[in-house]
């Protein structure tokens, strides 16, 4: 099996020194050379042709985000984030999402590193030249009773932004679970508030599911569920991870389909692992109506795969159309999808 071909791009030799030895250790991966700035790393990507690029935020000369935005921009590539688990590093790291990059890690125990790195060698690449722009958002849209929710993981940063930026301020309630650090969430959550028309916040427990608003599952403590009721509401429960995650898609999704029914649309988009896969096919089979993110859109077609494969995707389509196929389900006088 061919080795994935790795650089590592970082202004701290010590840094520098502990990925190689990292990612070394796995047969995988050969380490084909480093780089100390933006300047060097154009020069060894020339010279080395590398599968996958570990990219650190914070550089002399230029910062990790504005080269990765040339990278994605000039040579399209996987490249995976190195940040600190800070406030600030959340924020940057949240960008370079939204850029392209495969996936982010902290520093310094660079947990899955060496996982996220061969899964990227596999991952498809959008030059930021190519992706779709916005659908025009509908001022005349009503939404019904239903409920919407979306589970994503790898590549979920874009994908969510390029959905969610076309909704309406009036939009279904949504509820979001995205595989993401603890730390940053919070950021997410801000960032598709000052980009989508909707109200976007982390998810309180017991706050109420409206209309107008989009509930994002805060990262590392508790899966975010639908409690049912007169009035549908939030709740976070704690509990061990589900498919190796919490919050969990499955979580979410089958408590969409316990406490609302055909009254519901569920969508997964790109990710690695199985995810939601049995969740979705939960709400399927009480009712509601289901969207797949197809192959030649996703980042990693696993959690959309996984889904489709059993049975619990009615429709799967392109990133592009996702957004609409999802409003038209849930808007007023329409039966679904």
């Amino acid at each position: 099996m061919r080795r994935v071909r790795t650089l590592i791009v970082d202004d701290s030799a010590t840094i520098r020194d502990i990925i190689a030895a990292t990612l070394s250790r796995d047969p995988e991966i050969e380490v084909v050379g480093s780089a100390g700035d933006p300047l060097e790393a154009r020069e060894a990507i020339k010279a080395l042709n590398p599968d996958v690029i570990t990219l650190d935020v914070e550089m002399p000369k230029m910062s990790g985000v504005e080269f990765l935005e040339k990278i994605m921009r000039l040579r399209p590539m996987p490249v995976i984030m190195v940040s600190t688990l800070t406030q600030a590093g959340a924020e940057t790291s949240i960008r370079a999402l939204e850029l392209g990059a495969f996936d982010c890690v902290g520093k310094p125990n660079f947990d899955g590193l060496v996982e996220k790195v061969k899964a990227a060698a596999r991952a498809k690449v959008r030059p930021l030249a190519n992706r779709a722009p916005a659908r025009a958002v509908n001022s005349d849209y009503r939404p019904s009773s239903r409920v919407l929710a979306i589970g994503s993981s790898t590549g979920g940063v874009e994908a969510l932004l390029q959905v969610l930026s076309a909704f309406p301020a009036n939009c279904p309630p949504t509820l979001i679970t995205q595989h993401m650090p603890q730390t940053f969430t919070a950021s997410f959550a801000r960032r598709l508030d000052r980009l989508c028309a909707p109200a976007v916040r982390e998810a309180a427990d017991g706050a109420p599911i409206l209309a107008g608003h989009i509930y994002l599952a805060p990262g590392g403590g508790a899966h975010l569920e639908v409690q049912g009721g007169v009035q549908f509401r939030c709740r976070l429960r704690e509990g061990p991870p589900i498919n190796g995650h919490r919050p969990s898609v499955d979580a979410l999704f089958t408590s969409v389909a316990e406490a609302c029914g055909r009254k519901a649309v569920g969508v997964i988009l790109t990710g690695m692992g199985r995810d939601g896969a049995r969740g979705l096919l939960a709400m399927r089979e009480a009712g509601a109506a289901t969207i797949g993110q197809d192959e030649a859109t996703s980042v990693v077609y696993g959690m959309p795969k996984a889904a489709h494969e059993l049975g619990a995707v009615q429709q799967q389509m392109s990133l592009a159309d996702i957004g609409q196929t999802a409003l038209d389900a849930c808007a007023a006088q329409t039966r679904g999808v």
